[in-house]
């Protein structure tokens, strides 16, 4: 695979390395704006094309519009070189937080090579965990409660399509303020993430909030949001996330938020859309101080824990159980603690006892997940004790 040749720039794909001291200055740097490089083409190859039959979408709204635009497969099939590439190429993801997501999806929902944006691809073979569920199976894998436009799957049944009551509560958010100002910044999102995991609690009896899946990937379908749609400009190098913009990559149409219509699967890049400044790719060290910072904000997103069958149950795990000694709530957040619990927690996730050693391919994807702690100052963690959560329904379904 090509993937391997990625792994001697992960540290630096982002722009920075993985060092304490990167973790001591949260301000975001400026590299200026490039309108001919920034500029994303959605015409001629790149024009929308809605999904076909037997085209397959799901929950990652940036995904489908990638797939629609024919930056990844139109068919929704695509292999860890195609998702690190068409999200570098359009939306200015770091490769390393793009490998490491790729290669957990290919893990986890694939066939160690590939993986379905959507459902279950009839042309994969299987991957560690039987058939290719895609995406859109991966419950406490990959797709978690709590998203901020995806309904949690064992409250409303359903974890792929946009639940429109919780787009309407996020678009509701820049309500009464003029058009020229609205913006849906990372303060707003993680403002409504908050909102939105207090509504879990009270609402999903099965609620569940897991060591990787919540701590590590729930909040990347808010950070993403911003990060990777905010429309770039000379003025607001950073971007600004409109009203349109926000609809256009959800497939939410309409102007009254009363009547807002959603077409499945119908994402699009909008018009006139202009990506992350090349130089300035958003990759894994950026989004552990975009964690960071709304930990230190609201502790209770750091809490490893679910609702115990009941709403309004919601219990937590001992991260110091959890981790043997080697983790507590104060030592996540020092240093390069998080970053290292995040990787080791994906880890621990695809790589069950049952499966140590069973097939090469997988040791040497286990690896490719592993690559960023080589560039991390980690505590050793031998295993994470799962029998913990066992007591939450939610992690057993």
């Amino acid at each position: 695979m090509r993937v391997r040749n990625l792994l001697a720039g992960v540290a630096i794909l982002s722009g920075h390395a993985f060092t304490s001291s990167a973790f001591s200055n949260s301000t975001r740097r400026s590299v200026g704006f490039d309108p001919h490089a920034q500029l994303i083409d959605v015409h001629g190859e790149h024009r929308f094309i809605p999904p076909g039959h037997g085209d397959l979408r799901g929950p990652c709204p940036g995904l489908n519009a990638l797939a629609n635009h024919n930056y990844l497969p139109h068919n929704g099939v695509a292999t860890i070189d195609e998702l690190v590439e068409a999200t570098y190429r359009v939306y200015g993801m770091g490769k390393d937080i793009g490998l490491f997501l790729a290669v957990y999806g290919s893990l986890m929902t694939g066939d160690l090579l590939s993986f379905s944006i959507g459902g279950p691809p009839p042309s994969l073979l299987g991957g560690l965990l039987g058939r290719p569920s895609g995406l859109s199976g991966s419950h406490n894998k990959y797709e978690t409660d709590g998203s901020p436009t995806r309904g949690d799957l064992y409250q409303v049944g359903d974890n792929a399509r946009v639940h429109l009551p919780q787009f309407k509560a996020l678009y509701d958010k820049q309500a009464g303020i003029p058009i020229s100002q609205v913006n849906y910044d990372i303060p707003v999102l993680t403002e409504f993430r908050h909102e939105r995991f207090h509504e879990s609690i009270h609402n999903n009896p099965y609620f569940f909030y897991g060591p990787f899946s919540g701590i590590g990937v729930q909040p990347a379908a808010y950070t993403f949001i911003y990060r990777y749609m905010a429309n770039k400009s000379a003025e607001h190098p950073e971007g600004i996330l409109n009203g349109e913009v926000l609809k256009s990559f959800f497939s939410v149409h309409g102007d009254d938020p009363a009547h807002f219509q959603y077409k499945a699967g119908w994402e699009q890049i909008p018009e006139n859309w202009y990506k992350r400044a090349i130089g300035d790719e958003y990759g894994m060290v950026p989004y552990t101080l975009d964690l960071l910072a709304a930990a230190l904000q609201f502790p209770l997103f750091l809490s490893v824990g679910g609702n115990t069958g009941s709403v309004d149950s919601f219990t937590g795990v001992n991260l110091e159980d959890l981790t043997g000694g080697v983790y507590n709530a104060q030592t996540l957040l020092e240093g390069d603690n998080l970053a290292c619990f995040l990787v080791q927690a994906a880890v621990q996730t695809a790589t069950p006892d049952v499966l140590n050693g069973l097939v090469k391919d997988v040791e040497g994807a286990i690896n490719l997940l592993k690559a960023p702690l080589l560039n991390l100052n980690c505590p050793k963690l031998e295993m994470m004790n799962s029998q913990l959560l066992e007591k939450f329904p939610g992690f057993r379904k």
